[in-house]
């Protein structure tokens, strides 16, 4: 476990250094509005992949468990399928959260528009 630890903020601390290295251009290179478009643009992919992402895992396991309350005791079964679609619901309002997010930021922008 600590190896995949050590890998993981190794492959971060990587990531946070190559991106410094990216985002430094000179001046003359592109104009300030492409890079900004393309970081809004990446930013807004993000949103909503990373919101995907952990409401996807919520989800896995929310369900996973249901089962298996049901499966230990199916006369519980009508009580643990309302709570599991209600939690349903609000890991999926998340996601909706990160759409709204990545909207804002493509469409209430200035270079977009």
């Amino acid at each position: 476990m600590k190896k995949v630890t050590v890998s993981s903020v190794l492959a971060v601390m990587m990531v946070l250094g190559l991106s410094t290295i990216a985002l430094a251009s000179d001046a003359g290179s592109a104009p300030a509005g492409d890079t900004n478009l393309a970081l809004i643009c990446i930013a807004a992919a993000m949103s909503v992949g990373v919101a995907a992402l952990g409401c996807g895992i919520g989800m896995g396991t929310g369900i996973g468990g249901a089962c298996s309350g049901i499966a230990r005791n199916p006369e519980a079964s009508g009580k643990i399928q309302v709570n599991m679609i209600i939690g349903l619901a609000l890991i999926e309002s998340l996601t909706i959260y990160g759409l709204v997010i990545s909207l804002i930021l493509l469409y209430a922008n200035p270079l977009l528009g």
